[in-house]
């Protein structure tokens, strides 16, 4: 056969070799395997060290106007002791450099304006350095990115792809690549830096992992009917839309002690009833989401209240106010407006049968039965039926579902006591019983609790339907292993938003939003509302609550302490404004949370209610954004200049169903309830 003939190995026939495909993509290869020599080819020198006894070690993520630390390693260690003992002096761009020692490395923190060369000197020993630091407002270009593509796009994987991408861009451009280099290099980074970053840390693989197990549990107590029997139980009460939506919200309140745990159980728990009732995956979804932050943040016994209390401490600590964490807490939540408020909205939606905004055409869509089933995610609902034909000649008991979500609830409460537990508090009898309990949580392992509690109940639930020969044990299995798999996209995304948190950490975006509203020159009684929109935006920015006040508190409270006395502030009215920032600041940061596309909690909503996480964020930010500007301008403002809660929560209740009544409109008009 000729070199320039090719057997068709389906046919036996014999046909001329073609190579039009080949030259077509030539350039195409050409181009690539030049992208690439170029890539690799091309290096930027991290450090440069000049010839006598010392190097510079600079950060590997240099950013303008932020403090960073920049180490000085010496050759020798006489030079080192004569710099240490002051008989020498370095000196940074002319001027005299205060060092810290550690061990044969030395320390100063140093502000970097902008492109610059830093000439670092002592005596004849010198060394010229250029840098260029990456301009602050860049760092606010990830997260936008990431949230205007999921805006626009309706795509949550490729918009936070982009989001993580332009951050490593951006970093590995002002490293000194060029931009087709620094694209490239940016791809690398995002796998092998921010994503594996994000799966190795623990808090996070807790999370992945109560997820995933909490998914296992959910499917299997569906395929041995126990959700079934669930649904037919609330459903003797839950008649109705109206009554539906009620029982979710009293399910959300009920789970009070933690927000992941909330999302994922009240979810999967009330899809079939909202199915069933005709109400949007949307809507439920909205109510899901906003029972779980706003109870985790104000209740008693959570696992927020252990890291809402060590913030709170350490900023009490550095004002040396005389007041325990514990009763700043408790002083705050006469201020805590948006969280009481976006529970109090979902009842006013409820009872009014009102809705507004893009959560208006998606309530009539499933009012009507015409639900657009790209609101939802589609291969539940489709399996749906298939796993209640398996079990047919079986009851559907409710305790088969009841049982191992009751042992999550008393198993993480348990887990936070035991993980928690100090002898020597509840032996202290000058505090309070309440006060024992804030200690102990404070101190417990939350992340323990709920891997231990999630595991018992997946035990549990095992354990029931083989005892009652409701499944095989490789149907079980099976069950079991398919709710793993079902996770695999809130996994997927939440692996994605911790990378973007990650990038906007390392190019300080929380810096950048602090700095530029701390700019402005506010009177002290607008210090709390200027809180609570910087904690929103943060938390927006970077979809963390959570590191949204790891960030502001140190940050705020003691300027908001500083700026009231300043002012000459009479102490109890300063004390009324520092309870009032406090709040704002887990005020705004639920508010920001809720709005954000990234948030982890904000996802889980979404995957646990089976809904289009997009459809979530857009029907779900107006309604938080109404809240949140009633929370602003009638309870936060108002209260810093002395009026009571009492006064101003009636009154924002008031306004909110006032905005309801004027621009909501009924869902259900003319359209018959199921039956």
């Amino acid at each position: 056969m000729s070199a320039n003939m090719i057997e068709d190995k389906r046919t036996g026939r014999t046909r001329q070799r073609t190579y039009s495909g080949l030259v077509k993509f030539r350039p195409f290869y050409t181009g690539f395997l030049l992208f690439l020599f170029l890539a690799f080819h091309a290096s930027v020198q991290a450090q440069k060290s000049n010839e006598g006894g010392f190097t510079l070690k600079l950060p590997d993520i240099i950013v303008s106007h932020v403090n960073q630390e920049v180490g000085v390693i010496f050759a020798n260690d006489a030079l080192r002791d004569s710099i240490a003992n002051h008989s020498r002096q370095l000196s940074l761009n002319g001027s005299p450099l205060m060092l810290q020692f550690r061990g044969n490395e030395a320390f100063f923190n140093y502000n970097f304006p902008a492109t610059e060369t830093l000439s670092l000197t002592t005596g004849s020993e010198q060394l010229h350095l250029p840098v260029r630091p990456i301009p602050l407002w860049l760092s606010v270009f990830p997260p936008l990115i990431a949230i205007l593509m999921a805006l626009l796009l309706r795509e949550v994987f490729v918009s936070l792809f982009l989001g993580i991408l332009s951050g490593t861009t951006i970093i590995y451009f002002y490293q000194g690549h060029n931009f087709f280099v620094a694209l490239f290099k940016g791809i690398l980074a995002l796998v092998d830096t921010y994503v594996l970053d994000s799966l190795t840390d623990s808090g996070h693989m807790s999370i992945i992992i109560f997820s995933t197990t909490i998914g296992g549990m959910v499917h299997l107590i569906t395929r041995n009917g126990g959700m079934q029997g669930v649904v037919n139980r609330i459903s003797r009460f839950a008649t109705t839309a109206r009554s539906g939506q009620l029982a979710t919200w009293a399910m959300g309140i009920a789970i009070f002690f933690d927000d992941y745990a909330n999302t994922l159980v009240v979810g999967n728990t009330m899809r079939p009833v909202a199915d069933r009732l005709r109400i949007s995956r949307e809507k439920l979804a909205y109510i899901v989401d906003s029972t779980a932050a706003p109870v985790a943040s104000v209740a008693f016994v959570t696992t927020w209240i252990g890291a809402e209390l060590s913030y709170i401490q350490d900023g009490i600590e550095t004002i040396g106010i005389n007041e325990s964490a514990y009763t700043v807490f408790l002083h705050s939540l006469g201020y805590s407006f948006y969280p009481f408020l976006a529970l109090i909205f979902i009842l006013i939606l409820i009872f009014s049968g009102r809705d507004f905004g893009p959560m208006y055409p998606a309530e009539v869509r499933a009012r009507s039965g015409m639900t657009d089933l790209k609101h939802t995610s589609g291969p539940e609902d489709k399996s749906q039926g298939d796993i209640l034909a398996m079990i047919q000649g079986k009851k559907a008991r409710p305790f088969n579902a009841l049982i191992p979500v009751l042992v999550i609830i008393i198993g993480t409460i348990a887990g936070l006591v035991f993980t928690g537990w100090n002898k020597a508090v509840w032996d202290d009898s000058s505090l309070s019983y309440l006060s024992k309990v804030s200690k102990t949580i404070g101190a417990a392992d939350s992340y323990a609790a709920l891997l231990w509690s999630s595991l018992s109940a997946l035990v549990v639930a095992v354990v029931m339907t083989l005892s009652q020969r409701l499944l095989s044990l490789k149907l079980t299995i099976e069950s079991v292993v398919d709710g793993f798999k079902s996770m695999l996209p809130a996994v997927l995304i939440l692996t994605l938003a911790w990378s973007v948190a990650l990038i906007t950490k390392h190019l300080h975006t929380a810096d950048f939003i602090s700095q530029l509203l701390l700019r402005l020159s506010f009177s002290p009684y607008l210090v709390p509302a200027l809180t609570f929109i910087l904690g929103a935006l943060v938390a927006f920015s970077t979809g963390s609550s959570w590191g949204t006040m790891a960030i502001l508190y140190p940050l705020i409270l003691p300027s908001a302490w500083m700026l009231t006395h300043q002012q000459g502030m009479e102490h109890e009215h300063a004390l009324l404004i520092f309870y009032n920032v406090v709040s704002a600041v887990l005020a705004g940061s639920v508010l920001g949370d809720h709005c954000s596309p990234i948030s982890d909690t904000t996802i889980l909503s979404s995957l646990a209610s089976q809904c289009n996480h997009i459809e979530h964020v857009r029907t779900q930010m107006p309604y938080a954004l109404t809240v949140g500007s009633v929370a602003l301008l009638a309870g936060t403002i108002p209260a810093a200049f002395g009026l009571s809660m009492w006064l101003l929560l009636p009154l924002s209740v008031l306004l909110l169903v006032l905005i309801v009544r004027l621009f909501g409109k009924k869902s259900s008009a003319g359209i018959s309830e199921p039956l």
